[in-house]
């Protein structure tokens, strides 16, 4: 196995052994991607406060997120077509995620089906949705989830539009992706993920093609597609998705501290400060400068956790520093799923944790619960002053 210390090994090792469209996929926002770049270099900005001749034995990383105990507070956040960056992708991050003791959440738009990652492991896993038109299709998602005894339902409300990513439409990347003689010989170089994808009958999106009313092949997807993702989204639409679903229930998308409140009047166990990774509005501030004033209007009204950005345990440190509850990682575990199957994604953890525990015992602070602000150097002008 390669000497791994940071997920910057894992990136350039996934580069190299995953087809490029699927790399790109990971690895690029829409538009000019500013909003991606800030989204990690604004964490940069933030300062660690060291502190010196304080106990330090005995640290825990240990927390709960709604309710659930996990080992560190960073879930594995719901990444679409997961089983193309390596076969059987979904299956390989849920069992690496059990293993570790963080919550894994399955996306709508997995090459995996519920019912496959379901069979392959024994905790339960949390399920994300779209807010889409199909009533049909959305309560038989909710259900399916339930005998699938996933603990919680994720709504991502930020994706009503779908922001354009110039790399993905230069690559032919959709759903299904369209294959030219460039993408297919570059696949051809990729020989160990070629291998695997041959052993696997995963191929396809799994919650789709055999759920949604017509949707039989690939064509049929892409309609699909096309035309489920409601525009006409509002808030008491999202009220009927939380009658359809009885668990616990977390926001992903939240941006705005009107939108918090919304959130929290509609019934929603948390919510996850995010703007898709710098994928859907470009432009937009990172997650990390919206989350303060999110925490000033919610408090501890609503569990608030944060997505968008996290490449480190350091990343982490400072959004629960900031007063996030949980913390997600999607590109971080996809580096390590692209570089090393279920290994890497193990191992992308072992380092976001490792760095977590180090950092947090040279801030003073020997638990997680016990993080504040007095840990951080904040620039006073670090949200903005805007007009």
């Amino acid at each position: 196995m390669p000497v791994i210390t940071c997920i910057d090994d894992l990136k350039r090792l996934h580069r190299r052994r995953t087809p490029k469209m699927f790399y790109d996929y990971a690895e690029s926002g829409s538009w000019t991607e500013q909003t991606f770049r800030e989204n990690t270099s604004d964490f940069d900005k933030i300062y660690l406060r060291q502190r010196v001749a304080i106990d330090m034995t005995g640290r825990s990383t240990a927390s709960q997120m709604i309710g659930q105990n996990v080992s560190m507070p960073v879930g594995l956040a719901p990444v679409g077509m997961t089983g193309m960056q390596s076969a059987d992708g979904e299956i390989k991050a849920a069992r690496a995620a059990e293993r570790f003791g963080v919550p894994f959440t399955l996306s709508t738009l997995s090459i995996c089906s519920i019912e496959d990652v379901a069979e392959n492991t024994e905790e339960p896993f949390w399920m994300q949705v779209y807010t889409l038109k199909d009533d049909d299709f959305m309560q038989r998602l909710f259900d399916r989830a339930k005998a699938a005894k996933c603990s919680a339902a994720v709504i991502t409300v930020d994706l009503q539009l779908m922001g354009q990513r110039h790399k993905d439409i230069k690559n032919g990347l959709s759903a299904p992706p369209k294959l030219t003689a460039k993408s297919v010989a570059n696949m051809m170089t990729k020989v160990r993920w070629g291998l695997g994808m041959l052993g696997t009958k995963r191929r396809f999106f799994g919650n789709v093609i055999g759920h949604a009313q017509g949707v039989t092949d690939g064509s049929s997807l892409a309609t699909w597609i096309a035309e489920a993702f409601d525009q006409a989204l509002d808030w008491d639409r999202i009220r009927e998705f939380r009658k359809m679903w009885d668990g616990p229930l977390i926001i992903k998308g939240i941006m705005d501290p009107r939108d918090a409140l919304e959130a929290l009047n509609v019934g929603a166990d948390a919510i996850i400060v995010s703007n898709h990774g710098g994928r859907q509005l470009d432009g937009a501030i990172s997650s990390i400068r919206a989350l303060p004033a999110i925490m000033d209007a919610v408090g501890d009204k609503i569990e608030v956790h944060l997505d968008s950005g996290i490449r480190s345990g350091q990343d982490v440190l400072k959004a629960l520093a900031m007063g996030a509850k949980g913390t997600y990682i999607g590109r971080a575990y996809i580096n390590g799923l692209g570089a090393m199957g279920e290994a890497g994604v193990t191992r992308a953890l072992e380092v976001i944790h490792k760095e977590l525990d180090v950092s947090m015992g040279l801030c003073g602070r020997r638990n997680v619960d016990s993080l504040d602000r007095d840990i951080l150097m904040v620039p006073n002008d670090f949200e903005g002053r805007w007009a």
